[in-house]
């Protein structure tokens, strides 16, 4: 064999060496970007639920917070219940403590704006950090397994007869968001909204007890969690307050199509303390937009009949700030304002 022919061979040879080196060195960084973008967006959540257990607020900041661990995003998640002042002693807690609150998540909804303009609290979404919307839920009206009652038409008709012969629960204080859905639901039936008989229990699993004991004839609460409860065989479910019917509950009628022109959905969302830095917001915000992504979400999503409503930073305050002005009209229509 010539020397030019063995140098060719040669120069062949150290060709696909290199090939191959260089085959390994871009497989080796796919591998350290494939880790890279599994790794957690965020460390470690707390998230700070203003409220017993039971109700929206636990239901939401532990499946979301279940979809972001499951899903890798966040390498660790906690939880919180306070409750207290219709929600003001959480706020008035993450307000305090700050500094030393800058992992720490509150759960919050419709309410933080119904309480703050009838006074339940002296606070406001302007206190805290809004980071984002992230879930709507629909409204529902539930009954016992054993009650008469098989159709929201006939609570209506029992309610224009006598309004105080229809005791209505709900996991939230008078004139709060559990209690105007059921106004706005009457009066979309003909009936005085003002003439609501509302029972207030602190938190969905007191209200759900006050229902099976016979304390109320009807439950107001949110599409999730009425699920939950007729899945466990406790409760049946009348009606919801969608445009149409959910996928996660395809045999609840709404309350347009029973003749009662009412429609309401309740953000779900969540805020950080005071003074949270502009960095720390876009990296939870993040966090959300990474999960909506993932088959964790998607799971906990259907469990639950949310539908997403993502709303991030400014454009969450924007929605505050839009909601307060339609909450505090709808309040003085119905007489919870003056």
């Amino acid at each position: 064999m010539g020397k030019q022919s063995r140098l060719s061979k040669m120069g062949i040879t150290l060709y696909r060496a290199g090939v191959m080196w260089m085959s390994g060195i871009a497989l080796l960084m796919s591998s350290w970007v494939l880790q890279a973008s599994e790794a957690p967006i965020v460390q470690e959540v707390h998230f700070l639920i203003p409220g017993g257990a039971g109700g929206g607020w636990d239901s939401t900041a532990r499946g979301i917070g279940e979809a972001l661990h499951q899903a890798g995003i966040v390498e660790q998640v906690s939880f919180e219940n306070m409750s207290g002042g219709g929600g003001g002693k959480a706020i008035a807690y993450l307000m305090k403590t700050a500094e030393q609150s800058q992992n720490t998540l509150m759960v919050n909804s419709t309410p933080i704006v119904i309480r703050s303009l009838s006074n339940v609290f002296p606070q406001s979404f302007r206190d805290l950090t809004p980071v984002a919307a992230t879930i709507g839920d629909y409204g529902a009206f539930v009954v016992a397994m054993d009650s008469p009652y098989t159709s929201f038409a006939q609570v209506v008709d029992k309610y224009l007869a006598n309004p105080a012969s229809v005791p209505v629960a709900g996991g939230s204080a008078r004139g709060s968001m559990d209690h105007l859905v059921a106004a706005m639901a009457f009066q979309a039936a003909g009936g005085d909204p003002r003439q609501v008989k509302y029972l207030a229990y602190d938190a969905g699993g007191k209200a759900m007890a006050g229902l099976l004991s016979g304390e109320a004839v009807i439950l107001s609460t949110g599409l999730s969690e009425a699920i939950a409860l007729a899945a466990a065989g406790e409760v049946r479910i009348l009606a919801m307050t969608g445009d149409e019917r959910s996928d996660s509950a395809p045999k609840v009628p709404t309350l347009k199509e029973l003749g009662f022109d009412a429609v309401f959905v309740n953000w779900r969302g969540f805020f950080g303390p005071p003074g949270l830095s502009v960095q720390e917001i876009d990296r939870y915000i993040a966090m959300f937009e990474a999960m909506y992504e993932t088959p964790a979400w998607k799971e906990v999503q259907a469990r639950y009949g949310w539908v997403k409503l993502f709303k991030p930073g400014k454009a969450f305050t924007a929605f505050l700030e839009q909601q307060e002005q339609q909450m505090g009209n709808l309040m003085k229509e119905l007489g919870f304002l003056n």
